[in-house]
């Protein structure tokens, strides 16, 4: 089958589905749409991991398993739910390219994550640190690795600023996500990251690190420091040293 009958489509109205691989039952596509949108995967012939998973189950005599996980969505509401399906099976156990619909802001947190958004405790910095903010690719089901990551590079920053931090905090909307402790800067993509090998850029740099001690992480870790932030201010880093 390859399109729902007319009847169909008018009371399904939005809905989201899934791909599954029908021998493993191993789920490996979240999406959503309207009328025959399920279907168009069938068709595509991008180079994409969806796709290539597709054909090797077409050259195993396989067809997808194909689900509606939920349908009669009026509004936009559809996109929350996707969103939040494809946080909770992780978008590395997918084809999906990427996380959608303002995951970022209101997908899959923790209980601490939810109380830091909402009550937006504030805290001034003592440690002579950097405030890194990393709205761009932040998650909330980012791993510490990849926090650390994101935040280490790849920055343009004065030597002077550089070398008087001692710490480097991840902000996402003026909260803090997490507390790196800086060991010694490089040149920009002289290290390998979980973005994977990168050419070396002159006039950036990234920091070697680890995690802050339990002790620092506790003190800053989910706090909110949106007031360092000046309105209109649009340079993702602040100094406090």
């Amino acid at each position: 089958m390859n399109q729902f009958p007319k009847n169909v489509i008018e009371n399904l109205k939005n809905y989201v589905y899934i791909y599954s691989d029908p021998i493993t039952e191993k789920m490996f596509y979240v999406g959503k749409g309207k009328g025959n949108r399920v279907f168009d995967h069938l068709k595509d012939k991008k180079e994409c991991e969806k796709v290539t998973y597709l054909n090797e189950l077409l050259e195993k005599g396989l067809q997808p398993k194909i689900e509606i996980l939920i349908h009669g969505i009026e509004d936009d509401s559809v996109l929350r739910i996707e969103s939040a399906i494809i946080d909770l099976l992780g978008i590395k156990n997918l084809t999906n390219k990427q996380v959608v619909f303002k995951s970022a802001e209101f997908g899959r947190m923790t209980v601490k994550q939810i109380i830091s958004v909402y009550s937006k405790q504030k805290i001034p910095i003592d440690e002579p640190s950097l405030l890194i903010r990393i709205n761009q690719h932040f998650r909330y089901s980012m791993t510490e690795m990849e926090l650390y990551d994101f935040t280490r590079g790849y920055w343009k920053i004065s030597s002077k600023r550089a070398k008087n931090a001692k710490y480097a905090f991840a902000i996402y909307n003026g909260i803090i996500q997490e507390v790196c402790e800086i060991k010694t800067w490089l040149k920009a993509g002289e290290s390998m990251t979980v973005r994977g090998k990168i050419k070396t850029i002159d006039d950036r740099v990234e920091f070697i690190g680890n995690i802050a001690s339990e002790t620092i992480r506790a003190k800053y870790k989910y706090k909110s420091v949106e007031d360092y932030f000046k309105k209109g201010n649009a340079n993702p880093i602040m100094c406090n040293n």
